[in-house]
């Protein structure tokens, strides 16, 4: 398992680049999705670029009360198969199943999201190619 990066929602993209620049992180990548209506941008301190922090800016206005700023820890894994079913045998909830072979959501006990991240893709398999969500991710 790998560490990525730590989620957090923003309204003013603009504003946290700056602050986190004077912490000394540089941007690393963005991404804009006109579809999704979101832009994402990855930070990280210099010399240490796989330690990211991933600010996602949603387009359409939302107020984030209760903590909904911050949004996940992100782990890349060998196999989220394998993990996914090695966290449900030993009673995990799949929050967001790996229907894609690329990328599930579980929970902390305190109800922390935590995005699994394959390398790429595998194939689509059963049974999760058709497991549905199972709550909020």
């Amino acid at each position: 398992m790998k560490y990525l990066h730590t989620m957090i929602r923003v309204t003013d993209p603009q504003a946290t680049v700056a602050f986190f620049e004077l912490l000394g992180l540089k941007e690393v990548k963005r991404f804009d999705s006109e579809q999704g209506r979101f832009t994402l941008i990855y930070l990280a301190a210099p010399g240490d670029e796989d330690a990211q922090v991933e600010l996602t800016h949603n387009w359409d206005p939302e107020e984030y009360t209760g903590g909904r700023n911050f949004g996940h820890i992100a782990y890349q894994v060998d196999n989220i198969y394998e993990t996914c079913q090695r966290l449900m045998d030993a009673g995990v909830t799949i929050n967001r199943p790996p229907r894609d072979g690329h990328m599930a959501f579980i929970r902390t006990p305190d109800n922390i999201s935590i995005e699994l991240l394959q390398d790429g893709r595998l194939e689509p398999q059963e049974p999760w190619a058709s497991m549905p969500n199972t709550g909020v991710w």
